[in-house]
């Protein structure tokens, strides 16, 4: 038996000895493209191992894509595999085995077919079965001798006509038709159908969303029903060109990820460029330990980074200048376009401290000094005039 499967497989598959068999005679493969049952017969070490060599054919001689002829060609080179070992003694004479192998691609799928295993489709929600029996029972049904219900409990029912290993001419019944994107395969031994009704089988199908939920589902059912042979079952969903939509939109994906990184890279060089550039030409000035100082760059860091640095302090005095001006200089300082700009500015600040509107002297604290000791020698001298005009006028009242 051969099983690859991950844990978001499109497929599921399950085997189960049943309740009445020691041993499991059925192997089965999945390996996408390529779904294959088998279910042994001639006892113990025998159908097992016409079922293994079976499904070890198929997975190295299957073609690589769907093809009903390619496929019909591994097969009958089973057949003649089976028949090899049986004469060197690899199992027992008279072994043989069904095999039911399908491949599935996209909306494509060939199915090739020996013995009494089938394949399923599930369409639209209704159940049909795409194989037909090689045994007596279908051929006493085709004849119109039993109905199928009969079928299921007459004592030839595990009557073949055609299997692996028997006939060296043997050839597969070959299948090939398109399927739909929703819709799902089944391939089972025959310890199923005969268990199950194909209604039962259908509304499993129909309810378990998981093909690995529905095909353990569809084991179980077969074994809790009676078990009477050997249960496997494979469930595969046709995905059809939904994997190939998904590929395509991720790969247009990864592009527009691409490209809307590669934008977001020119978009932070331009502005690193642009800061660069810009805190490489501006200036301010701002006050240093009570004197203005010139910086390239702008105010502010980020991260730790400072994104200006001192270029000179000069000998101007904040205090020097007007009060707003050097309140603006303690506070958040003055921008400028660059080194040359902030020159200006201060050369400017200084220029309009140190001369009133009207032409007197002033500036800062010792300005104020200034004026306020000229208005008290203005008082002053207005007194004296006061006193010296009382003096003159009490003179004159003594002389007369």
């Amino acid at each position: 038996m051969a099983a690859k499967r991950s844990a978001t497989s499109f497929f599921g598959s399950r085997t189960h000895v049943g309740c009445i068999r020691d041993h499991n005679e059925d192997s089965l493969v999945v390996a996408p493209p390529l779904f294959a049952v088998a279910d042994g017969m001639g006892g113990h070490a025998a159908g097992e191992v016409a079922s293994e060599i079976a499904i070890q054919v198929l997975s190295e001689q299957a073609p690589k894509h769907p093809n009903a002829e390619a496929l019909g060609r591994a097969v009958e080179s089973a057949n003649q595999e089976i028949i090899t070992a049986a004469a060197q003694g690899r199992g027992r004479a008279g072994m043989g085995t069904t095999v039911t192998a399908a491949m599935l691609e996209d909306e494509r799928l060939v199915i090739a077919q020996v013995g009494d295993s089938r394949a399923y489709l599930l369409h639209n929600g209704k159940l049909q079965q795409l194989t037909r029996d090689h045994s007596l029972m279908a051929d006493m049904i085709d004849a119109g001798q039993i109905t199928p219900e009969e079928a299921r409990f007459h004592p030839n029912r595990s009557i073949i006509t055609r299997a692996l290993g028997s006939n060296p001419h043997t050839r597969p019944d070959l299948f090939e038709l398109n399927v739909h994107t929703g819709d799902r395969l089944l391939l089972c031994s025959d310890g199923l159908t005969t268990m199950l009704e194909d209604d039962q089988i259908e509304q499993v199908m129909n309810h378990a969303t998981d093909p690995q939920r529905c095909a353990a589902q569809l084991v179980n059912d077969a074994v809790a029903a009676g078990g009477y042979d050997n249960v496997t079952v494979v469930v595969v969903d046709v995905t059809g060109f939904a994997e190939q939509r998904v590929s395509r939109i991720a790969r247009k994906t990864k592009v527009m990820v691409g490209i809307i990184l590669a934008l977001l890279a020119v978009i932070i060089g331009v502005a690193g460029y642009a800061l660069t550039y810009w805190t490489s030409t501006a200036a301010y000035l701002h006050d240093v330990d009570g004197k203005v100082a010139i910086y390239q760059g702008v105010p502010g860091e980020f991260a730790g980074i400072q994104f200006s640095h001192v270029d000179h302090v000069t000998d101007v005095k904040t205090k020097s200048l007007s009060p707003t001006t050097a309140d603006r200089l303690r506070n958040d300082g003055i921008s400028a376009d660059n080194l040359e700009h902030a020159q200006q500015l201060l050369d400017q600040y200084v220029a309009e401290a140190a001369v009133h509107t009207d032409g007197t002297p002033t500036g800062g604290d010792d300005a104020q000094l200034g004026s306020k000791t000229t208005d008290t020698k203005k008082a002053k001298s207005k007194k004296d005039e006061k006193a010296a005009a009382s003096k003159s006028t009490k003179s004159a009242e003594k002389a007369d």
